[in-house]
């Protein structure tokens, strides 16, 4: 990829004080994008790292220039802020990654309403607020790029990844939805949308305080960015819809060593029991 590829793009991403978000704010700052960051810290949280103006800080370090717009991911209005102030600073979007989500797991008769609508709130509910108030932009400079990170769909519906996650299964294979359908929607209109999800499991705060594994079961954060940035470097109006996997997009990008997103440096994590549909189901979702 060449450091200057997304020169000048302007690339809104949510959940960006830290984790996966901060990861590919930084990696499209050192592809040259202007970044508008979006998420609900601001100030240190001791139960959790990372702010947005410690990612303000690493893009302006890889050399580029950042907006923090602080937010409620569960508030529509706020989510239509966001957009706003990015076209008030910025003039234009060329990208959304909606990668802000939150994550609870339980049998269905254990979840809450509250804790249910708070899921769905953030993670679907917002990307589409968000997707739907960044597309009219997108549509007048014919050009944009929306990557929701979620999965692709199983295969098999009682996939035993799904018991005990139902509802948080649901709604981040709502955001792919809706990435199907906005990529079928708009592509005329220059606009590409997809879906990006893990092979394996990737270490971030959720991952550590949810007990979700270790050091050897992890890859780090990078091969997310790295992906991230490997699709937003294609022509819109040449991508075709797919919910991909990251070992997907790297190595339609060449890149087909993962040894340095290990975690542990000697050992390769497994890939995660999700029984997917079969590879080519995707593709041939996408355009002709």
């Amino acid at each position: 990829m060449s450091p200057t590829s997304l020169k000048d793009r302007v690339v809104v991403v949510t959940g960006a004080s830290r984790g996966v978000g901060a990861a590919v704010a930084v990696a499209c700052a050192r592809a040259g994008a202007k970044l508008v960051l979006a998420a609900k810290t601001v100030d240190p949280d001791p139960r959790l790292p990372g702010t947005l103006l410690d990612t303000k800080r690493m893009v302006e370090e890889a050399g580029s220039e950042a907006l923090v717009v602080q937010f409620d991911a569960r508030d529509a209005t706020q989510c239509e802020g966001v957009i706003d102030a990015a076209v008030a600073r910025f003039g234009r979007i060329d990208v959304l990654v909606n990668n802000a989500g939150a994550i609870f797991w339980a049998p269905v008769a254990d979840w809450t309403q509250k804790k249910f609508d708070l899921v769905f709130g953030v993670n679907v509910r917002a990307s589409y607020a968000l997707a739907h108030a960044a597309i009219p932009h997108m549509r007048k400079q014919g050009y944009g790029h929306i990557v929701m990170m979620s999965p692709p769909f199983p295969a098999n519906p009682a996939m035993p990844g799904a018991v005990g996650k139902a509802p948080y299964m649901v709604s981040k294979l709502g955001m792919t939805i809706l990435a199907l359908a906005i990529d079928a929607e708009e592509k005329d209109n220059g606009i590409a949308a997809h879906a990006l999800w893990p092979v394996t499991a990737i270490k971030t705060a959720a991952t550590v305080n949810l007990g979700m594994g270790d050091d050897a079961q992890w890859r780090t954060v990078d091969i997310l960015s790295d992906a991230t940035v490997a699709l937003l470097t294609r022509d819109p109006r040449a991508c075709a819809f797919r919910a991909w996997l990251d070992e997907e997009v790297l190595a339609e990008a060449g890149v087909t060593d993962f040894a340095k997103y290990r975690c542990t440096p000697d050992v390769e994590p497994s890939a995660m029991s999700i029984e997917l549909v079969d590879p080519g189901w995707s593709a041939r979702m996408g355009r002709s």
